[in-house]
């Protein structure tokens, strides 16, 4: 089964964004958990819980991709910084408890001239602050192309994360094709040695979701920029592979590609289409 599907707003709450989901034959979306580019969330309600849920279990969906605001930088050289991450990344999984067993993904950080090791120190310390065995969600981090001082732009950095957190089990990895391979893994012309080299040194079962996206730059830029699927240099051929590796078969797939819902719609039937159950 391909679980596939976009960002969708989450202003209007969950049924409104599993409705949008079905209208362009999506069975799975990600969403924001709070204003992107701030930090209020919207209030969460229960009579719209329990709508989705009935809706999303008569349309089979396959598991949500939640996102973290972008200015949650566990690893920033600023205490009030670190101090939201923290706080935003906890109340973030309380409210995913109302949609529970569902993934909630997010960029490791910057750790803006620190150095690599202190800022996998901080991300593993918010991540050790905030997990707890009553949580029901899997926590993802996303693999990151490298811009400035990112954190995530090797697998050996991520690796050094989890090695850190104490509660591995609510540990996986958002796997982006995009940031991959802006990070310099040639998934294109080398997919199982990119893959071999992931299930070395982090495990290929710690994959958990995908971020489907092709790359308007060449291999090794580290400057992560969305293309359409087939208008980049990751070309469609490629990612239509990468779907259809056996060891990525079930993991729910979303798509940032700059598009509208038209767009989505196109890329989620082309994919479908070439999608080998």
């Amino acid at each position: 089964m391909l679980y596939i599907g976009c960002h969708l707003s989450a202003s209007k709450g969950y049924t409104a964004m599993g409705r949008q989901a079905k209208e362009i034959g999506a069975n799975t979306f990600a969403f924001f958990t709070r204003n992107p580019r701030g930090g209020s969330a919207k209030e969460i309600k229960s009579d719209d819980v329990v709508k989705y849920i009935e809706l999303s279990e008569k349309l089979a969906f396959g598991k949500l991709v939640a996102h973290a605001p972008y200015t949650m930088n566990p690893c920033s050289a600023d205490e009030k910084i670190r101090r939201f991450s923290r706080q935003a990344m906890a109340d973030d999984l309380k409210r995913m408890e109302n949609t529970p067993h569902n993934y909630y993904n997010f960029h490791p950080g910057s750790h803006v001239k620190q150095g690599v090791d202190i800022g996998i120190e901080f991300i593993a310390e918010q991540l050790n602050e905030v997990l707890t065995s009553e949580h029901s969600t899997i926590v993802l981090l996303e693999t990151m192309a490298g811009k400035g001082s990112e954190i995530g732009r090797s697998f050996e950095e991520l690796r050094a994360v989890m090695d850190r957190v104490e509660r591995k089990e609510k540990l996986g990895v958002c796997f982006d094709t995009c940031h991959v391979w802006d990070g310099g893994y040639d998934i294109v012309n080398n997919l199982d040695g990119v893959l071999e080299k992931f299930d070395k040194i982090i495990g290929i079962g710690k994959i958990k979701a995908v971020h489907l996206n092709d790359s308007m730059n060449p291999l090794g830029s580290h400057k992560d920029r969305h293309a359409k699927i087939g208008e980049g240099h990751i070309g469609a051929d490629a990612l239509v592979k990468f779907i259809n590796r056996p060891e990525l078969k079930g993991l729910p797939v979303i798509l940032e590609t700059p598009n509208d819902m038209e767009g989505y719609e196109k890329e989620i039937k082309f994919l479908r289409e070439n999608y080998s159950e």
